[in-house]
């Protein structure tokens, strides 16, 4: 909830000080979906670590920092690739660094850096490569609208992937969040001007 509502509040606050206008059916699809999510999540919250609280905010306002700036990307696959670059440093960083203020000293097998490799540099760059792509269509009110979908994509997932128990809150959940999310991004057919009699 505090990943989300970071990413929530960055991407919305650039929204309007660019001078986007969220209409009442826009503005109650954001809220609808905003609901979905805390009905999907709030019950399982605990209070977290203050120290791992900021953490997850800051982590919400990087990512919806990167959102903003993947709007204007013109070539997602090699902003991705720079980006994972750029970022490369700091991973080795904090892999040398962070064990050694733990009490778990830092084991690897060749299996797990294999799935590691897997999952951040194959699915994640992917997944980062089809979210700059999609970016370039969307206003920054509805990309942050679309981001409230992520937690219920997931869980179908490990439902279907990992044989997580299918329960009537996901079901419910699920069908008001990406319903929010539709009614959100869903535009009139004739864009709210009356239309007029062929040959008019």
């Amino acid at each position: 909830l505090l990943l989300f509502g970071a990413v929530q509040l960055t991407m919305l606050g650039w929204a309007l000080r660019s001078g986007e206008r969220f209409g009442p059916r826009r503005t109650g699809g954001m809220l609808l979906a905003v609901a979905g999510l805390v009905y999907l999540l709030l019950p399982g919250a605990s209070a977290p670590d203050p120290v791992g609280a900021l953490l997850m905010v800051l982590a919400g306002l990087a990512w919806g920092v990167y959102s903003l700036l993947g709007r204007g990307s013109a070539d997602p696959v090699a902003d991705t690739a720079g980006n994972f670059l750029l970022a490369t440093p700091l991973a080795l960083l904090a892999l040398a660094v962070v064990p050694l203020a733990g009490d778990t000293p830092l084991h690897l097998s060749r299996r797990g850096v294999w799935l590691a490799v897997a999952s951040g540099a194959v699915a994640s760059g992917f997944g980062y490569v089809l979210w700059y792509a999609a970016l370039r269509g969307l206003e920054a009110g509805q990309a942050a609208t679309v981001q409230l979908s992520v937690p219920v994509i997931a869980a179908v997932g490990a439902v279907a992937l990992l044989d997580e128990p299918l329960g009537a809150r996901l079901v419910i959940a699920g069908v008001v969040t990406l319903g929010g999310v539709w009614l959100a991004l869903a535009r009139p057919a004739n864009n709210g001007k009356p239309s007029r009699a062929r040959g008019s």
